[in-house]
This record gives structure tokens, C-alpha cells and sequence, in this order.
């Protein structure tokens, strides 16, 4: 190279780093070997952690599906954007493309090259397509739902995508993303990319690969319910996956230039799982409901290896895409990059319901600050506080011991729900 090719070569901006976010669906925080779990087998996911970033209070924006993938899209509290449940198959409420530019549009006008593969559930009305994921600033849009998903469909025909044929008999649906995911990175590895892979699984209902759960059927020797053992056969294929989209990053030489997130829009349903050792699951403001697994490979291997207690939220993922992206954030965002997690802040949670769901979640809001958690029903105005690094499992309801904390978060909590 001349001196003035090493010179250019030195003075030109680094090239921006590529960005994967892979979502999973119901995933509970204690599901993965690396938070802990012996019978679910999720190699290549704890060798990202092993190797990133592993965060040990991370959570979902809300409880339910809908709301967080919401605030994952626009950087916005669910409150503020109006979507607080699960968006039925005719719901006139959807993610409008006119009122938000999501983190996709941001990123392609940066120059990036995106995609959505998988679920995206922010549609509302399917006979409409108001909240179409093409007009969020996707340049393809794969295996996404054009119709309710329903009880879920992991094998062909696939009712909630009628326009998606198999590409091979009995195909996987989860292995089905995951090689679209992988086709996407080699389309796309010369210039910097935003891959959205969302996956459905493990949302009931809950379907595996036979051999695959078979294999645990076996490992669980009756000591574990069928439904243990589908969902560690759904979380395999998951995991499978993670371990394919490494590979294909390694092999277009862009692995440690790459921004390399996991997590789960909610916790898991505790009709099918445990998230023990925290309380309840799906549709709860109890942490078994709104704490999820969150795991990073940081680019350039940065902070590799370490554990992070500071909580963080979905509400943070936006803005540190855009950070790594370098494009400006902008006032209305929730969050702050979550890789720069730093001191503490209080995190919210507004879920109003007009009746009880029907996996048991009530009507409902809470704050976390500190140590210190108050929940507020909504149906009736009673109230309940956990000291969580005392009683992760929250157990005992200690408000009536401590009523200065408990003012406090209440005041902080009503300025914020009537901001």
C-alpha cells in the first residue's frame, strides 16, 4: 500500500458495525444455561454470553407481547404510544408508520440494509394492514404474519402465512427462520446490515421437532411434564439458530463487527414453564412476567465476559442501535443505550386491562427504583411492595414496614402515569 493509501485507509471512518436482534417469544428469565437452567440444553446461547454480555435484570416493557415489540420498534414507552396488550386478529389499534419512524426507517436512512424475518404482531387489523412492517422501513419482510397468528402454526401448512410455501415436506418453522436469517447476512455482509429475526417459538401452542424432543423425553426420565420437554425442544431449534447466524458472521468476516442481541418480549407462560425462582409468568407485573433473558455481543468484543446487575429494559435497545449506528436519538426516546447502564433510574410499567387475562394477569401498574418495587392493581387500588434483592421471589409484601419507600415510589409513579 502507498503512504497515501495507508493514510486514507487511516483517516476513513470505521465502518459502521452490523446489527442482529434476535427475539424470542414467552421466554422465560430462567430458561437458558446461562441463567441457570440444567435441563434445557442451550449451547451456542451460552457461549454468547460467555463471550458477551449477560444481563441479570433485564425487562420487557410490558407483560404481554404486542406492547413490547412496540417499544422495541420506536424507543417509546407502550403507554405513550397506546398499545398496552396483545393486538387482536381485527384491531383497530396497530403501530402506525405515519406517527413513528421505527428503528428500521432510522437505520436505513443511515445507510443499513434491514430486515424483519419472522413475527412482527403490531399489524392490528390483517384485512387493512395499517401497521404493514414494509412501511417501518424494512427492505424485506420474510415469514412474517399476514394473518392472526393464532394458537401458532410451527409445521406446514403455516395458516397464519398462506403466501409462504415450505420449502421442504414437514419443515421446521424455527429452522426455516433461521436459514432465511442466514441467506439474509450472505445477501448482505458487504455493506452494514439491521437483521430482525423474531422468532415465534416457544409461544404456546407448542410444538417441536420429534427427534428432538424425543431426545428430552428421554433426558427427563418422567421427571419433567411433556410440556417441559416440547419447550426445551422448541428452545434447541432456537438455539440451533443463534449458532448458525455465528457461523455465517465468521465466515463473511464481519462476526466482530457485529452488535449481537437476545432476549424475550415477556416472560414465560407459567402454564407451560416455571420461572422460578421468581413469581408467576406471562400477563403479571410479578418479575416472573416482565424479567426475560437479555444477552449481547458488544462489537469488538467489548465488556466480553461480564455480568451486569444494573437493570435495563427493552425501552434501551433502540437507542443503542442507534448509538452503534451513529444516528442521533431523539427527545422522545425511553430508554439509554444499554451497554452504558449506569446509576440508578426508576422503570415503569402501566397495564390496564378491562377484565382479568386469561393467563391471570389483572389490571395493573408498578415502578421499580432501586431495590424497591410497588405494585398498584388497578381493579381494586390495592397495593403490594417487594425489596427484590431481599426476596427476588416476592413473597413477602413488605409495605406496611416501609411506608416513606413506599410514598415515594407511589408519588413517582402517579407523576409519571399523567405525564
Amino acid at each position: 500500500m502507498t503512504r497515501r493509501g495507508f493514510l486514507a485507509a487511516a483517516l476513513a471512518p470505521p465502518k459502521k458495525p452490523n446489527i442482529v436482534f434476535v427475539l424470542a417469544d414467552d421466554l422465560g428469565w430462567a430458561e437458558l444455561g446461562c441463567y441457570g437452567n440444567s435441563f434445557n440444553e442451550t449451547p451456542h446461547l451460552d457461549r454468547l454470553a460467555a463471550g458477551g454480555v449477560r444481563f441479570t435484570n433485564a425487562y420487557s416493557a410490558a407483560p404481554v407481547c404486542s406492547p413490547t415489540r412496540a417499544s422495541l420498534m420506536t424507543g417509546q414507552h407502550p403507554k405513550h404510544i397506546g398499545i398496552l396488550d396483545y393486538l387482536r386478529a381485527d384491531d383497530p389499534n396497530h403501530l402506525s408508520p405515519e406517527k413513528y419512524r421505527s428503528v428500521a426507517r432510522r437505520l436505513k436512512e443511515a445507510g443499513y440494509r434491514t430486515g424483519l424475518i419472522g413475527k412482527w404482531h403490531l399489524m392490528g387489523d390483517y384485512s387493512k394492514r395499517l401497521g404493514d412492517p414494509g412501511k417501518h422501513g424494512f427492505d424485506e419482510v420474510i415469514c412474517s404474519e399476514s394473518s392472526y397468528i393464532g394458537p401458532g402454526y410451527y409445521f406446514p401448512p403455516y395458516k397464519h402465512m398462506a403466501s409462504v410455501a415450505p420449502r421442504l415436506p414437514g419443515e421446521y418453522l424455527t429452522d426455516r427462520l433461521n436459514d432465511e436469517a442466514v441467506e439474509f447476512i450472505e445477501r448482505n455482509s458487504a455493506a452494514p446490515f439491521f437483521l430482525y429475526l423474531s422468532h415465534y417459538a416457544p409461544h404456546t401452542r407448542l410444538a417441536a421437532k420429534q427427534d428432538v424432543e424425543a431426545r428430552f423425553e428421554k433426558k427427563a426420565g418422567g421427571d419433567h411434564s411433556m410440556a417441559a420437554t416440547a419447550l426445551a425442544a422448541m428452545l434447541w431449534s432456537v438455539d440451533e439458530g443463534i449458532g448458525k447466524l455465528r457461523a455465517a458472521l465468521e465466515k463473511a468476516g464481519v462476526w466482530d463487527n457485529t452488535l449481537f442481541l437476545f432476549c424475550s418480549d415477556n416472560g414465560g407462560e407459567d402454564r407451560v414453564t416455571t420461572n422460578a425462582p421468581l413469581r408467576a409468568g406471562k400477563s403479571t407485573l410479578y418479575e416472573g412476567g416482565i424479567r426475560i433473558p437479555f444477552v449481547a455481543k458488544l462489537p469488538g468484543g467489548a465488556r466480553a465476559g461480564t455480568t451486569v446487575e444494573e437493570p435495563v429494559t427493552t425501552l434501551d435497545v433502540m437507542p443503542e442501535f442507534l448509538l452503534r449506528a451513529g444516528v442521533k436519538t431523539t427527545p422522545e426516546l425511553g430508554g439509554r443505550p444499554f451497554s452504558s447502564a449506569k446509576g440508578p433510574r426508576p422503570l415503569y410499567w402501566h397495564y390496564p386491562l378491562e377484565k382479568p387475562h386469561f393467563l391471570g394477569g389483572r389490571s395493573s401498574g408498578a415502578i421499580r427504583r432501586g431495590d424497591w418495587k410497588l405494585i398498584r392493581f388497578y381493579d381494586d387500588g390495592t397495593e403490594e411492595m417487594y425489596n427484590l434483592r431481599a426476596d427476588a421471589s416476592e413473597k413477602h409484601n413488605v409495605i406496611a414496614g416501609n411506608p416513606r419507600e413506599a410514598a415515594q415510589l407511589r408519588s413517582l409513579f402517579e407523576k409519571w402515569r399523567t405525564s
